[in-house]
């Protein structure tokens, strides 16, 4: 018996995600781009998955182009936006919170030698619309900030901060990383007031490898990587027909059920959190009304993140020391949200999905109980 709790890092994917991957693999296997009949009913796959993701979003399917994941739709949304509209205009607004994908790529953008301005959550780790508002005038470009944090769920203002700046700068770019988000927070792309959105598959369990950058209609985008042309010319390469497949039908399967899964997560977490309120030394990170329930950071004070992880898998029981993508490294991001260096060490994230049971919550419960008893502190 086990407990998967690491569904922010990656999801189990669903079943009919792998029906869609082998039956593209063993039968749909011609390249969409082919104009045999092969190709055709390849790219009937892409453009049912294009429909079913824009829906979701309740945009146009012409306005979704597929890519490897949302590390790319990050790079892509960026750079290719630097690309277009950062001639001239040499500024990027951004925060400190933000997910590697986006950090490190406005990091390379200014070593040469573009203008960044990182916001900081304030002293009760919150990010004020206005910080982010006030920091944008003729000069900059692009605003590019995560909707869901990946190590607290922290849930940035990101419609009252996109909105008052298409009013004050209708021509600057808003970019949204919904990585966390997407179909687990209500998100209508025209009410985000955002230019261009990232997602990705294996959050919401669908394969690994697949993404996309949705685009709001007249906004161009320049590519940052060359080929054959596909996917409108902004992201060349042959399509992967399974993955795109399967991740057009796991949208098309949970999006109705959207506000059960919301429901399903607010119920797990508020039932983990009353469990942890009753042991000793335990340090919830993540402020429940400002944060996804999908996503819990707390510590248990005075075991290290990676010993008491490591003594939870021993247990069967999995979850993450913070991002997946950190390795195991200190967090600057929590540092971020004024948890104290205590806390830090220790932290723990726990995410939940839909397919999470009490169980699981159990499990980890008693894990905990037996660590703190059992690790020498």
């Amino acid at each position: 018996m086990q407990a998967y709790l690491d569904n922010a890092a990656t999801t189990k994917p669903c079943d009919k995600a792998v029906s869609a991957t082998v039956s593209a693999l063993t039968e749909t296997y011609g390249n969409p781009s082919s104009l045999h009949r092969a190709g055709f009913l390849a790219e009937e796959l892409v453009t049912e998955a294009r429909k079913n993701i824009a829906s979701a979003l309740s945009t146009q399917p012409e306005c979704v182009i597929f890519t490897s994941g949302a590390t790319e739709s990050n790079n892509l949304a960026i750079i290719g936006s630097a690309k277009t509209y950062g001639k001239r205009k040499k500024k990027i607004v951004t925060t400190t919170i933000e997910h590697p994908s986006v950090a490190r790529t406005v990091d390379y953008l200014e070593e040469q030698g573009y203008e960044v301005v990182r916001i900081s959550p304030n002293h009760n780790g919150e990010i004020i619309p206005d910080d982010i508002v006030s920091a944008v005038d003729d000069n900059t470009f692009m605003v590019s900030c995560m909707l869901v944090n990946n190590e607290t769920g922290y849930i940035l203002p990101l419609k009252k901060v996109f909105t008052a700046i298409k009013r004050l700068y209708p021509e600057c770019i808003t970019h949204a990383d919904c990585a966390q988000a997407f179909l687990k927070v209500p998100i209508k792309f025209s009410e985000l007031s955002a230019d261009m959105i990232s997602i990705s598959g294996h959050k919401i369990h669908a394969p690994k490898g697949i993404g996309a950058i949705v685009l709001k209609k007249g906004v161009r985008l320049l590519p940052i990587m060359f080929g054959g042309g596909q996917e409108k010319g902004i992201r060349s390469g042959t399509e992967s027909v399974p993955l795109i497949s399967a991740f057009g039908e796991t949208v098309k399967e949970y999006t109705p059920t959207l506000s059960n899964a919301i429901n399903n997560a607010n119920e797990m977490n508020a039932y983990l959190r009353e469990k942890l309120a009753k042991l000793p030394d335990i340090s919830i990170n993540s402020t429940e009304d400002i944060c996804s329930p999908f996503i819990m950071n707390f510590s248990v004070v005075g075991i290290r993140s990676e010993i008491m992880l490591h003594f939870l898998e021993s247990k069967g029981i999995y979850v993450s020391s913070g991002s997946a993508c950190s390795k195991g490294a200190k967090s600057s991001v929590l540092s971020e949200f004024r948890i104290t260096d205590e806390c830090i060490d220790s932290a723990l994230r726990v995410s939940f999905s839909r397919f999470t049971t009490w169980q699981d919550i159990d499990m980890l419960v008693n894990g905990i109980i037996d660590g703190q008893q059992s690790i020498s502190r």
